[in-house]
């Protein structure tokens, strides 16, 4: 899905993330929490999701709004554990979205945390987990012929969802 974050002085910034779960929480991603997105999370919470199907007949998307918050550490721990050990050791590796010198400056983080834990089971780092992201807007767009497109919006008032449909 499209992750799209903002800096506290406004600046927007759009990636793709893999969406982990749905549920009737919401939505989850994982990454490491002083990444560029974690710092625009940190300084402001709103975020908007995008999840595209092309090939579908008719092609499709959901657009969501809403806030993130980070996951509880047990369930960024329990998805850290299912994750194979070079991706484990990867996050201990990557200093995300800082510089990277070479490529072999990479290889050489890798080769230290897999001496680190060698024998051992890797742990979850501190500063790697979950967000939860809350919808407070959720609207499903539907291609139609002539762009006649169908869109239905829906807004969370008052805890309650309430429906509508907009001109394409």
């Amino acid at each position: 899905m499209t992750v799209a974050t903002a800096e506290a002085g406004g600046r927007v910034h759009a990636r793709i993330v893999l969406l982990k779960t749905l549920d009737e929480r919401g939505l989850t991603f994982f990454t490491h929490y002083e990444s560029d997105k974690g710092a625009q999370l940190a300084a402001n919470p709103l975020i908007a999701l995008c999840l595209h199907w092309k090939w579908l007949d008719p092609p499709a998307q959901v657009r969501i709004e809403g806030h993130a918050e980070k996951l509880p550490a047990r369930e960024s721990d329990a998805y850290f554990a299912t994750r194979e050990r070079l991706s484990q050791i990867g996050a201990w590796a990557s200093l995300q979205s800082r510089t990277l010198p070479d490529r072999a400056a990479l290889q050489a983080r890798v080769r230290e945390f897999e001496r680190k834990f060698e024998g051992r089971e890797v742990p979850r780092p501190d500063e790697w987990g979950g967000y939860l992201v809350v919808p407070e807007m959720v609207e499903f767009w539907y291609a139609g012929a002539h762009r006649w497109n169908e869109r239905e919006r829906w807004d969370r008032v008052d805890g309650t969802w309430r429906g509508r449909m907009l001109y394409p």
